[in-house]
């Protein structure tokens, strides 16, 4: 995989990965003109978007009535440089009909025992801890 990651101004970077969609990156939080997300938010939303990926594709195929999902994700930062993350929480939150519990504990098991490649290379440096919410409607 290779990705260019090109200056604009101030701290605002573009970023364009192999699949060709433009990422904006910006760390000027004193101005409040940011352009885009820290590269340390994108760490957090990439770990909920891989496994949530995985968790609605494995629901899916499972035949879940989903009809809301969302992915609540919380990640602790040391106070000291480089300010790594510590630990991480995920909330998943389904909604939908009849949903089984089993079925949404088994495929976010699936996700972040086999297949959630982002949660794989995280776990090595933080704990992560998941949690399941489901709302039958």
């Amino acid at each position: 995989m290779d990705a260019t990651i090109t200056l604009q101004d101030g701290m605002h970077f573009m970023a364009v990965p192999p699949s060709g969609m433009v990422v904006h990156m910006d760390s000027q939080p004193e101005t409040g003109q940011r352009q885009g997300a820290s590269p340390m938010e994108l760490l957090l939303v990439s770990l909920g978007g891989c496994t949530g990926m995985d968790v609605i594709s494995i629901l899916r195929k499972k035949r879940q009535n989903v009809t809301g999902f969302e992915l609540r994700v919380h990640g602790d930062r040391s106070t000291d440089h480089p300010k790594v993350f510590t630990a991480f929480t995920i909330e998943y939150v389904v909604r939908g009909v009849g949903i089984d519990p089993a079925a949404v504990a088994r495929a976010v098991e699936l996700s972040v025992e086999n297949y959630c490649s982002v949660h794989a290379m995280l776990h090595k440096a933080a704990d992560i801890k998941t949690v399941i919410t489901i709302i039958q409607e």
